[in-house]
């Protein structure tokens, strides 16, 4: 198992405090700066920067050439992205949401995630794919979703998901370099922005150099004895807040940031679930056919035997995202849900 302060840097320098949405952006800079064949597309990410910030400052630096504003057409610019990268270029595409990807869902999954296997490996498409996911916000169903473990589902691409401003520079800038297609997750609330509700672990210390996290490697975010906490993204926050709570009442909690979901860190699973015994899986994605059972199936398919009492799951029920507040907030994976697995399955 790896942790998030490992990083591959190319230069020894100090840190900043940054959010995660200039972190990110710090990553594309800092690549487009070494790459000249690196360029960011989607809608509204030239003068206004993205509307979740990941692009803020780009275009100054860049210009319009390599920082390109697009037509309101997934289908379009995904495309787009996709002969750029099959003819030498690495281009980064924004689709803004998530839920997003079903307009061009065909050019991801048909096109880019499948050129490679179709040419017997001749043609590569190192092209990175990035998008908004997440509730929480009053978004409603279409713009509120998480969708990372039905990307998970479809062979030929990697799946990256930060939770913090460390791994977001880092994956980032592993993604770019990466010769094959990567998605790019990001959570709206981890991203530090002032317009949404505050969070303090969207900011962090980011090292100056460039540096590299790798991708399918999980991080042990907090170490503990009693039970496993597997999880991403913002549910990772989440997490950590449980676990330190629980530390008041001697409860071991030991938190893991999958970061990946392709590839999976299965040993990093197993691993930790042998020390603990115990295991509680939390995903902000839908619960059916999806990153949760994967999870806990990573377990059970090697050693039931591992599990002192059945693993439990916390994740968004089968329904769409409601746009009232009170019933999103019922069905998220917030920590007073994540607390009360913890809690019943110390109790098995």
């Amino acid at each position: 198992m790896t942790t998030t302060q490992e990083p591959v840097a190319e230069q020894a320098h100090g840190t900043h405090r940054m959010t995660t949405a200039k972190a990110v952006a710090e990553g594309i800079a800092t690549e487009m700066r070494r790459d000249p064949s690196v360029v960011y597309l989607g809608e509204d990410v030239g003068a206004y920067g993205g509307i979740f910030g990941a692009t803020g400052g780009l275009l100054d630096e860049f210009g319009p050439s390599r920082i390109i504003d697009t037509p309101i057409s997934e289908t379009a610019f995904i495309g787009l992205g996709i002969g750029a990268a099959v003819e030498g270029m690495r281009p980064i595409v924004e689709v803004m949401f998530t839920d997003f990807m079903g307009v061009c869902l065909d050019q991801i999954y048909n096109h880019m995630a499948k050129i490679h296997y179709e040419s017997g490996g001749n043609v590569s498409v190192p092209m990175v794919v990035t998008m908004a996911a997440g509730g929480g916000y009053s978004d409603a169903e279409q713009h509120s979703q998480c969708l990372w473990g039905t990307l998970a589902h479809l062979p030929g691409m990697k799946v990256v998901v930060p939770s913090n401003p460390y791994d977001a520079k880092g994956l980032m800038i592993s993604a770019i370099r990466d010769d094959g297609p990567v998605v790019y997750v990001f959570h709206k609330g981890v991203m530090g922005l002032a317009w949404m509700a505050r969070n303090d672990r969207a900011v962090g210390d980011v090292p100056d150099e460039a540096y590299t996290v790798p991708i399918g490697k999980a991080a042990v975010c907090r170490e503990g004895k009693d039970v496993t906490l597997v999880t991403i993204s913002r549910s990772v926050h989440h997490a950590l807040d449980v676990a330190e709570r629980l530390a008041d009442e001697d409860v071991s909690v030991e938190v893991i940031d999958l970061r990946s979901l392709v590839p999976l860190d299965r040993p990093a699973i197993l691993a930790s679930v042998a020390k603990t015994g115990r295991l509680v899986v939390v995903d902000e994605d839908y619960q059916s056919f999806g990153m949760s059972g994967e999870v806990v199936a990573t377990v059970t398919d090697v050693d039931p035997h591992l599990l002192h009492a059945p693993a439990l799951r916390v994740a968004n029920p089968d329904t769409p995202v409601a746009y009232a507040r009170t019933l999103e907030q019922a069905i998220l994976p917030m920590p007073d849900r994540i607390e009360a697995a913890v809690r019943r399955v110390l109790a098995t």
